[in-house]
């Protein structure tokens, strides 16, 4: 599995997906919100019960492993050409300046 992870790093958007695809079924699975972690001390134990549920660690591994795989690619790696950049990629117009969101 060739993925190229210093990209990645570098992607602030890949991050808010790996935080979301950790926290959200934590939350689901006990049935929280947002709302209900008002300290980092309610936060710290729901993480431990996570832990210590199955069925909460498999239900983040998945969510973890869909963040992380490119859907645009076979397999589970990154493309070829994916594994050249140095940055994350933006695309380009044809006049050859940078696309704009």
């Amino acid at each position: 599995m060739k993925i190229n992870w210093a990209v990645r790093f570098q992607n602030p958007l890949w991050w808010a997906q790996v935080a979301c695809a950790v926290l959200l079924p934590i939350l689901a699975y006990f049935g929280l919100s947002w709302e209900d972690m008002t300290s980092w001390a309610a936060l710290g134990a729901l993480f431990v019960r996570a832990v210590q549920n199955p069925v909460v660690v498999v239900s983040v591994l998945v969510s973890v492993f869909n963040a992380v795989v490119d859907p645009t690619t076979a397999g589970v790696g990154d493309s070829r050409l994916a594994m050249t950049y140095a940055a994350p990629h933006r695309d380009r117009r044809t006049d050859g300046r940078e696309a704009r969101p």
